[in-house]
């Protein structure tokens, strides 16, 4: 009549399921440590365990039959659950006199159900990143792991078994050590606590606040934060106490401590370099080595700095720009050795190279810059630098030095004639002392001496 009593008769050790069930909700307690400590017992009271098997079955069986939800409950401190509520709040433009929808981010603690919650004018990364770090300040601290739905902002790609977290999620994941778990797709679940949360504050707050007319965002989070106070004193219907008074007394003390500084916002982006070894990044530009022109760069930006990635290395980086858009950030290091030479082709330059050669050259190259329009004297002086890649500097100070003595007014061509007569005569002189050298080899004495043998 009563086949539960059975196993005890046979010398089988009694199991307290409802002890084991309220067991598990500590941090860190498993199935297998509380079987390990059943068999504990059951030696000390000279009666025999169950197998892992049957007690693993018989502990299944048991919440199956009261419906208990309470093993799949998360640890104190272990998890929180972040999503985007459903439904969303309005503020009125004063400008526009139009309403700007506003969407309510929801972070919740499932052991304690205590949860935060704030407004944002968009859904973007950046609100993302924003969200959570509020969230964080606000608990006071951070779990084991962050669980959120496979929104783009935080997931960029879904595979079975493998979920890509987005880079900047990652970055905000580690400063505050924790770990991504992403849920299942269409496994709400997996997140009970935030989609729990989401459809609480629908009534409690999103629907209390339907009428509630503010201008500006801060207005309508203050609003919601004084509405979530209200709701974390009000008394469990089910269990003892509140969820500020859970998370005071038995959740707090679990979180790991913040770091000691605040996660600097960052976004990443993809852009292609273009065939001017610049990417385009919020219509300003930024140079990278020409190498990876037409490549896709991963791009990191923060309020101050833009980085620039090729397969994990970073590539370049340049201070963000701002103010009047499409303006030019370019670092020379990033440019073909031809563009470089054509960006250093200026008067200062030019200066510079013609005192190298001698004074003679500087006067010259002087004379071209102050009586011509810049653009103009700039082609003159690259016409008379290339000559130098045929002509030693001692060749072309002669030639300067020479133009200025017979012409007032020095032109290019004078100038190159100049050179050219000096080449010819060069070549003159060194046909003639080649003449005379093979002359002297062919007309010369030879002396002979003999040798007489006396005797």
């Amino acid at each position: 009549m009563f086949p539960e009593r059975e196993p005890i008769k046979k010398g089988y050790h009694p199991v307290d399921f409802e002890m084991i069930h309220k067991e598990l909700q500590k941090k860190n307690v498993t199935l297998k440590l509380l079987h390990h400590e059943y068999c504990s017992m059951a030696r000390d009271a000279g009666r025999i365990p169950y197998a892992y098997r049957s007690f693993t079955e018989k502990y299944g069986s048991y919440a199956k039959k009261y419906k208990l939800t309470m093993p799949i409950r998360r640890k104190p401190g272990e998890v929180l659950e972040v999503d985007w509520a459903g439904a969303t709040l309005k503020i009125m433009d004063s400008a526009a006199g139009e309403e700007i929808e506003a969407y309510v981010f929801v972070a919740a603690l499932p052991y304690s159900q205590y949860f935060y919650a704030e407004a944002f004018l968009d859904m973007k990364s950046r609100s993302w990143l924003t969200a959570h770090v509020h969230a964080f300040e606000y608990f006071g601290g951070v779990t084991e792991t962050l669980v959120p739905d496979n929104l783009k902002t935080g997931i960029t790609k879904h595979r079975r078994g493998d979920s890509q977290v987005n880079e900047a999620y990652r970055e905000l994941a580690d400063h505050y050590r924790t770990v991504v778990v992403p849920s299942r797709i269409r496994k709400p679940k997996d997140k009970p606590s935030a989609e729990g949360a989401g459809g609480f504050l629908s009534p409690q707050i999103i629907a209390a606040l339907r009428n509630y007319q503010c201008f500006h965002i801060e207005d309508l989070n203050k609003e919601i934060h004084s509405r979530l106070e209200e709701m974390h004193t009000q008394e469990f219907q089910k269990r003892s106490g509140s969820r500020k008074s859970v998370f005071t007394e038995e959740e707090s003390a679990t979180l790991r401590p913040l770091p000691k500084t605040r996660f600097k916002m960052t976004e990443w982006r993809t852009a292609k370099v273009q065939l001017n070894y610049h990417i385009q990044v919020e219509r300003m530009f930024y140079s990278v080595p020409y190498d990876y022109t037409r490549e896709d760069v991963d791009v990191r930006l923060t309020a101050n700095l833009i980085e620039i990635y090729f397969k994990d290395v970073r590539i370049a980086s340049h201070t963000r720009l701002k103010g009047a858009i499409g303006q030019y950030s370019t670092n020379t290091d990033h440019m073909p050795d031809n563009h470089r030479l054509y960006l250093d082709h200026n008067p200062e330059s030019n200066r510079a190279w013609a005192r190298t050669v001698g004074t003679n050259m500087e006067k010259f190259v002087t004379y071209i810059l102050e009586n011509n329009v810049e653009k103009k004297a700039l082609g003159f002086l690259a016409v008379i630098r290339n000559l130098n890649k045929e002509h030693s500097n001692d060749q072309m100070e002669a030639a300067a030095k020479s133009l200025l003595e017979v012409a007032s007014q020095p032109t290019i061509s004078v100038y190159k004639s100049i050179l050219d007569r000096q080449k010819k005569k060069a070549a003159r002189a060194s046909s003639v002392t080649e003449r005379s050298n093979r002359s002297k080899e062919d007309h010369g004495f030879t002396r002979i001496n003999d040798t007489f043998n006396v005797s």
